[in-house]
């Protein structure tokens, strides 16, 4: 007897059972349960395939960009920007300019935000994507073959220079604008530096309006009972050209890289840098966006907070295809345009493990 129809039934029963609560992973936690719901649980094949993956114990570069103006080391950073964008995809930058305490104070503002009343989060609860300020737990709950271990506050600036604020949460109001317009500062410095790094004019990306506003995906990961079925976030690649990751000193994420899971280790101060799959489209590949995941923990929470630079999402008619300073006959376009609405509204109708950028940007 066939009883798959029955189990995708309960699933979906499930799905919707924990998506009415509108209290998220927290509310799970809250009410005391010593074992994952059966939604949060990762197949049994999958949990296999990890244990035949070694752990490494290298780290992800760190970049300095202290002195970045003076020419010897301007040329120097550019050089480890092109290394780590090309081999890694990911790096850690320090001395970027933004204060440790506007760091620490958005982080604190998260978790608040996170452990008040539910009723008050509740407010901010919606499925609609066009939303400035959503909060949820997974945005593709009910497409991802499994749940992960997280809740999500998300918070639009379509316009660089957005300073209305009223609809922001009342607890990190203060704390998100002061980090917003340094973090975009940040972006486009590192355009600059990538737009170096291919071998161009340091304005090419920010022309093509690669920094053009920018929106933050606050994650609140509670300490999990059974750590070892599921995960905080399941593997996947960005969807934009950048994004700048705080995160506070509890571990989780890891790369993978040459086929091993490497954990980026929390470096007080230090932000996170990783392309996008948009990024690696326009470069023709040459800069890799990496597969990453968040694993769930005993200990927590852990709070980041991801700046993402994904375009003029709100224009019409806009497209991105592989620079064409970068395309010669031995090195042909790998990826085809595709039209920034079309290709960001597809995205969200699928899980984020799907290998998006092959699946629907090949050439």
């Amino acid at each position: 007897m066939d009883t798959s129809g029955a189990q995708e039934y309960d699933r979906l029963q499930e799905l919707k059972t924990f998506d009415e609560t509108k209290a998220g992973v927290k509310g799970l936690v809250d009410s005391g349960l010593q074992k994952i719901p059966q939604i949060f649980v990762r197949p049994a094949e999958e949990l296999a395939k990890d244990l035949n993956y070694k752990r490494a114990q290298i780290e992800v570069p760190v970049i300095d960009l202290g002195d970045l103006e003076k020419t010897h080391r301007h040329k120097q950073i550019v050089e480890e920007v092109r290394i780590a964008s090309e081999t890694w995809g990911f790096f850690q930058v320090v001395n970027h300019g933004i204060s440790l305490n506007v760091l620490n104070e958005i982080l604190d503002a998260i978790q608040k935000f996170n452990e008040q009343d539910v009723e008050e989060k509740k407010k901010y609860y919606t499925w609609d994507n066009t939303g400035r300020v959503r909060f949820n737990s997974n945005f593709d709950l009910f497409t991802s073959r499994t749940a992960s271990w997280r809740d999500t506050l998300a918070i639009s600036f379509s316009d660089p220079d957005q300073i209305n604020s009223d609809d922001l949460p009342d607890l990190c109001r203060k704390s998100v604008i002061e980090y917003s317009k340094p973090v975009s500062n940040l972006g486009n410095i590192l355009f600059g530096l990538l737009s170096e790094a291919l071998g161009l004019e340091p304005e090419h990306l920010r022309n093509m309006d690669c920094s053009e506003g920018h929106r933050f995906s606050c994650h609140y990961y509670p300490a999990c009972p059974e750590p070892e079925l599921t995960l905080g976030t399941v593997k996947h690649s960005d969807l934009g050209f950048l994004t700048i990751l705080l995160q506070n000193q509890i571990d989780g994420l890891q790369i993978f890289f040459q086929n091993q899971w490497v954990d980026v280790q929390p470096i007080r101060g230090a932000l996170v840098t990783n392309i996008g799959d948009l990024l690696q489209l326009v470069s023709n590949g040459k800069f890799r966006s990496n597969k990453h995941r968040v694993v769930a923990n005993r200990l927590g929470p852990r709070i980041s907070i991801a700046c993402f630079f994904s375009g003029p999402i709100n224009m019409d008619k806009v497209f991105y295809s592989p620079i064409k300073e970068l395309i010669t006959e031995e090195n042909p376009p790998v990826y085809k345009e595709v039209l920034l609405s079309d290709y960001m509204t597809k995205f969200f109708t699928v899980g984020l493990d799907e290998n998006f950028l092959v699946n629907y940007c090949k050439g």
